[in-house]
């Protein structure tokens, strides 16, 4: 099943794994290293990220490394390059209303 790049993400132990795997590869093991939750919760965790296209495994002799594929992350750049040019607008918006104020108000003192 092909999963979607957003319901990866969506969780915070998902993201620290792509952080992980992001600077290098690592074998399941010393991903779990990393955190507090059993390894077969790693190991579903993994699975996630493998199924939606943002880590890949490759087996080297007995090992399996893991690495980060960002370019599945640009799908969530795009997405929200949308709501960073929505929010500028809106704090630029607020921030020539508020200069505005206080030019009026100080121009009644």
């Amino acid at each position: 099943m092909r999963r979607d790049v957003f319901q990866a993400i969506a969780d915070p132990t998902r993201r620290q794994i792509i952080g992980l795997l992001a600077g290098s590869s690592l074998n399941l093991n010393a991903i779990a290293d990393n955190f507090d939750i059993s390894r077969p919760a790693v190991s579903k965790h993994i699975r996630i990220l493998t199924e939606c296209g943002l880590v890949t495994i490759k087996q080297d002799g007995r090992e399996r490394l893991c690495s980060a594929d960002l370019s599945g992350l640009k799908a969530v750049a795009d997405w929200t390059i949308q709501y960073q040019q929505f929010w500028t607008q809106k704090l630029d918006a607020l921030e020539n209303y508020l200069g505005k104020t206080q030019r009026s108000r100080r121009k009644k003192q």
